[in-house]
């Protein structure tokens, strides 16, 4: 099992595939994913803070770091 540290709250997020789940047989799915902001950031979040950005405007690398 690989993970990935949330740039919003930190917590380690599961990434699925890759060779560590080719032993363990791990069906789970990803707990995040990889967020391209229209101001050039770009952020790994996990679903649970990709919920709590805004959803009524374009999304800012201010609001991740808001979080």
């Amino acid at each position: 099992m690989t993970t990935e540290p949330c740039d919003g709250c930190g917590k380690a997020v599961r990434i699925a595939g890759g060779i560590g789940d080719f032993w363990s047989f791990e069906t789970s799915s990803t707990g995040g994913i990889t967020l391209e902001l229209d101001d050039g950031g770009e952020f790994f979040l996990c679903y649970d803070c990709i919920d709590r950005l805004p959803d009524d405007r374009v999304v800012t690398s201010s609001d991740v770091s808001a979080l």
